[in-house]
């Protein structure tokens, strides 16, 4: 017997004895171990059959040890040979397929397979059906390097390694590696062919490229450790790849034999550096390439994966590597082309390799190999240590114990929306700005903007273009023409190009010429923010960036980063990412700008919020459960938490009669939300500016009310309805006859001189019927007793108000002083001069007054006899202007980091001063309610604040959850007889969802 081998066996039997005997005294440890492992060290383990190094649990390796020898001494030759071989198997091919897998599995007994292409459930039941088949539980693979997707339909897309090169947060990619480890668990899978450790020196690369994490090593050895922490931690088993490194080819190795012509030396600095500090953390498998590597192989075109000194000498001996190593597929050309199926197999075990992936023809292989252990080639230790080391892995798996895969939810599963949010993150922190002359980036000061976008590329654009027009107007322009496109380009300001190529990550990215072309010829002559939603390799072919103001690198062309990267645009999220390779001498692999964060409305998912998502999703039931019973033909809804939105869907139809969708670009007329999204912020501004207080009095902010009845009213009690206003009056009655119609007296059909305020298609009022309508308010009987009363009067008043104050109207004081620099386009009084009819929600087919469906057409009666603008009625919007307001409230005045108006004034307009008297009201807030009955759910607390309104409508932000809940309606459609939307507490019911789905 060797020397090595009574060592062994003595270590074998001290070990036994120390864990029999550490049962027998209570003041030890009852378990020792040779290693003590942490938490992510579960499979790190020696997996040699040596037992002088043993970093797991005695007691474990014991266990493990005893069934691996079991079931080694239980198998036949030919079941141990079997057991190298791991088999392609697909989930999308017919019962051919199926069938021949099966003589595999029980005729040369294959002790794996990988799957490819398929489907979730599909490949569940196979995996189901061929482990029943299957004497010894069969290793199942994937190469899931960006999630299962990268095989499977119906399953989650995570970014490329490329795009995870630029992200700086380690966490968050073991975090992702976390969740594909979940989802490979849910499949049955135990090894993930990944990460990638690949150094990407060689843009032209036509395999390894997006796969890569970049030209780093140190970049690409922290991603591939997060990564592969993340799946280990869940029980799969990574592999590195593609050793000794695939990096800087030029040849695709599934077509041909590539050439890796550096040093030794050269590739023990750089390619071999991952692998080392891998193994260091526990890498449980490698994957070797098919490469001519004449440094590591003096046989001219040998490829690695066959070299016994590339497999063996280096990769375990001088590199220590003791887990389990995988051929590169067989049936690839750097490989079938050199040997012959049996041949090539052989090789690859001579050579040191544990399993063999996808053998052209196993029986022949199994044949081959036969011979050569007849001829001595390898003897039976050889064997063992392959087959036993597999068994190990088994064993740590899990598979020893199998349990079928449950199919039932499997594909929600595998595509749970905790998904999204982590994509969310990892676009938030990937995004890279390589230029930002004259702090183009991000875009603010938006009244002062005009912006246009012009596609480039051949995908979809959607999700970008959508969410750049939530921000501010943003107009796309385009003509196959550059002179007429620069035409219609003139007066914008700034265009953005966005460069979308397919996220297919097969497809061409490069720029056509013509591409190149129009690119060079719009910055030239414009102010140009260039947009890649590519690889950073496709920005070499550019010429010069000298033109280009700002340029933002993208990466992918999926919907989350294309929302994400509107974000950056617009200041929602700063630029964390860095480059992960070199483009220009200028842009250099760890490149990239951070860009100012603007606190304006962002977009994510509910989890990073601390919200749940599926409880969120039962807003859907509620507002179906309204469209069905008809309090409203359709509907807005949008939540917002800690600054992003989280929800945002429109519901039904405009009408019952579902000719149109609503979407979420659609308008609403929001009635009473005019108020506090119009004629209160401009109020604001005066108190700000120390123009009123708290106690002016009304007789002194408007001469009309010198001498009244109602002279003595405070501001604070005129804003909190504490004044005795009366509710409101019908001032349309006066000005119709007996049966409904106008009379001549007040309108016209057509406008004329003194008839130009338009209430509604084809009716003009008379001008100077505003003065009646101030005069009625002036003369009106104050309510007999001091109480809470709601009343338009107030709104009505403070619009007059701030008209003769700054000698301008109240639609354009809100316009320049709020709508614009905000980004509120969709905001605003009269939408008919502005947006086309379709997008507008009617509110009611009017047949007392004005007799025609209202339209675009303010539906207050009073509001419409203002011309449309009202201080209490008038404004229509959607559910993302909305929020925008909302939020500048709940930052206290601040949007966009511009200080619209004093935190002070806020507060104080935020506070209950008659709460003790009953009135639960704000200074022009509404507040939850002080008993039962109120607008809220009773859930938000008592700082919050909102609105609502006769049409159907709901605003309300709460500082303490940081929450804007947006509900916009048409329940007035086609009548208003019966309020059933507020009896059956619609709004509220969504509100009261909303704060049960926060996390606590």
């Amino acid at each position: 017997m060797k020397n090595k081998d009574i060592r062994n066996l003595f270590l074998y039997v001290l070990f036994f004895f120390v864990a029999s005997c550490s049962t027998t005294k209570k003041n030890e440890s009852k378990v020792k171990f040779a290693h003590i492992p942490t938490v992510d060290e579960e499979y790190i383990v020696d997996n040699s059959l040596d037992t002088d190094t043993i970093q797991e649990p005695i007691a474990l390796f014991t266990e493990r040890k005893k069934w691996v020898d079991s079931v080694y001494t239980s198998m036949t030759f030919e079941e141990r040979l079997g057991q190298l071989f791991m088999v392609a198997a697909y989930s999308n091919k017919d019962n051919a397929h199926v069938n021949a897998v099966e003589r595999l599995i029980l005729d040369s007994k294959v002790g794996g397979l990988i799957f490819f292409q398929g489907g979730p459930v599909r490949q569940a039941k196979l995996i189901n059906r061929f482990q029943a088949q299957s004497k010894i539980p069969l290793f199942i693979g994937n190469d899931a390097e960006w999630g299962l997707s990268v095989r499977l339909d119906s399953t989650y897309t995570y970014p490329w390694n490329m795009t995870l090169g630029a992200v700086q947060d380690m966490k968050l990619i073991e975090k992702m590696g976390t969740q594909i480890g979940e989802q490979s668990k849910l499949l049955g899978i135990q090894f993930n062919f990944g990460p990638v450790l690949d150094i990407n020196t060689n843009p032209k690369n036509p395999i390894i490229g997006f796969r890569s994490f970049g030209e780093d090593k140190y970049n690409v050895t922290t991603r591939a450790i997060a990564l592969m922490k993340g799946l280990q931690h869940k029980g799969i088993f990574a592999t590195g790849k593609h050793f000794p490194g695939h990096g800087d080819t030029e040849t695709d190795s599934h077509k041909a034999l590539p050439t890796v012509s550096f040093s030794k030396e050269r590739l023990e600095i750089m390619e071999f550096y991952p692998y080392k500090q891998m193994f260091k953390e526990g890498l449980s498998s490698v994957m070797v390439a098919h490469l001519n590597v004449p440094s590591l192989e003096s046989r001219p075109n040998y490829p690695s994966s066959i070299s016994y000194n590339v497999v063996t000498t280096i990769l375990k001996k001088e590199l220590g590597f003791k887990g389990l190593i995988f051929t590169d597929a067989l049936n690839m050309k750097a490989a079938s082309n050199y040997k012959k199926p049996g041949e090539i197999d052989l090789e690859a075990f001579l050579a040191g390799n544990d399993i063999l992936l996808f053998p052209e023809n196993v029986p022949l292989a199994i044949e081959t190999l036969t011979k050569a252990y007849q001829d001595s080639l390898f003897n039976e230790k050889r064997l063992e240590y392959s087959v036993k080391k597999i068994l190990k892995y088994k064993y740590i798996s899990g598979l020893n114990n199998f349990k079928p895969i449950v199919t039932d939810h499997l594909v929600a599963d595998l595509n749970s929306s905790k998904n999204d949010a982590l994509q969310y993150e990892l676009y938030e922190n990937a995004l890279t700005v390589l230029k930002n002359e004259e702090a183009i980036l991000p875009i603010k000061d938006l009244e002062n903007e005009k912006i246009a976008y012009v596609k480039i590329g051949d995908a979809t654009n959607s999700r970008f273009v959508a969410t750049l027009k939530k921000y501010t107007e943003v107009t796309e322009i385009s003509d196959s023409n550059l002179d007429s496109l620069q035409l219609k380009l003139n007066k914008f300001t700034k265009v953005i190009v966005g460069y979308h190529t397919s996220d297919s990550p097969w497809k061409n990215y490069d720029f056509t010429p013509a591409e190149l072309k129009k690119l060079a010829f719009l910055s030239k002559n414009n102010k140009v923010i260039l947009d890649v939603f590519a690889s950073p390799y496709a920005l070499i072919p550019l010429e010069s960036f000298n033109d280009i103001k700002g340029v933002v690198l993208s990466y992918q062309n999926s919907p989350i980063a294309q929302e994400v990267s509107s974000e950056l645009i617009f200041g929602a999220i700063e630029a964390k990412g860095k480059l992960p390779v070199t483009v220009t001498s200028d842009f250099v692999a760890n490149f990239g700008f951070s860009t100012e964060k603007l606190n304006v409305l962002g977009f994510t998912a509910p989890e990073n919020v601390g919200m749940n998502p599926l409880i969120l999703n039962k807003i859907e039931v509620v507002a179906q459960k309204a469209i069905n019973g008809k309090m409203a033909p359709g509907m807005q809804i949008l939540v917002a938490r800690k600054g992003k939105v989280i929800y945002q869907k429109s519901f039904g139809y405009q009408t019952y009669e579902k000719n149109a969708k609503v979407i979420n670009t659609d308008l609403y007329d929001v009635a009473s939300l005019t108020k506090i999204l119009s004629t209160l912020p401009n109020v604001m501004l005066q108190y700000d500016q120390q123009k009123i207080n708290m106690e002016t009095r009304l007789d002194s902010m408007l001469p009309i009310f010198k001498n009244s009845n109602k002279q003595d009213i405070h501001f604070k009690e005129l804003l909190s309805h504490y004044a005795r206003l009366q509710p409101w009056l019908p001032f349309y009655k006066a000005t119709i006859d007996k049966k409904g119609d106008p009379l001549n007296k007040y309108y016209k059909k057509v406008s004329e001189a003194h008839f130009s305020t338009k209430v509604a298609d084809s009716l003009f009022l008379r001008n100077d019927y505003h003065d009646t309508i101030m005069k009625l308010i002036a003369d009106t009987k104050l309510l007999p007793q001091k109480k809470y009363r709601y009343s338009d009067f107030t709104f009505i008043i403070l619009k007059e108000y701030l008209e003769k104050l700054t000698g301008r109207k109240l639609d354009v004081l809100s316009t320049e002083n709020f709508y614009k620099p905000l980004g509120a386009n969709n905001t605003m009084y009269n939408p008919l001069q502005r947006v086309a009819k379709s997008r507008i929600a009617p509110t009611e087919i009017d047949t007392y007054f004005r007799h025609q469906v209202i339209q675009g057409y303010v539906h207050d009666m009073g509001a419409a006899m203002e011309g449309g603008i009202g201080g209490h009625a008038g404004i229509f919007s959607n559910s993302m202007d909305v929020a925008k307001i909302m939020q500048l409230y709940l930052q206290k005045g601040n949007y966009g980091n511009r200080q619209y108006f004093s935190e002070k004034t806020f507060d104080d307009f935020n506070t209950c001063y008659f709460c003790a008297e009953g009135n639960r009201r704000g200074v022009g807030f509404d507040k939850p309610q002080l008993g039962d009955k109120g607008p809220t759910c009773g859930c938000a607390s008592m700082t919050s604040f909102g609105h609502t309104g006769f049409t159907g409508t709901m605003a309300w932000a709460d500082p303490e959850t940081e929450i804007v809940y947006i509900f916009l309606s048409n329940r007035t459609f086609p009548g208003d007889s019966v309020n059933k939307l507020s009896r059956e507490n619609i709004r509220e019911d969504i509100q009261e969802i909303i704060y049960d789905a926060i996390e606590r």
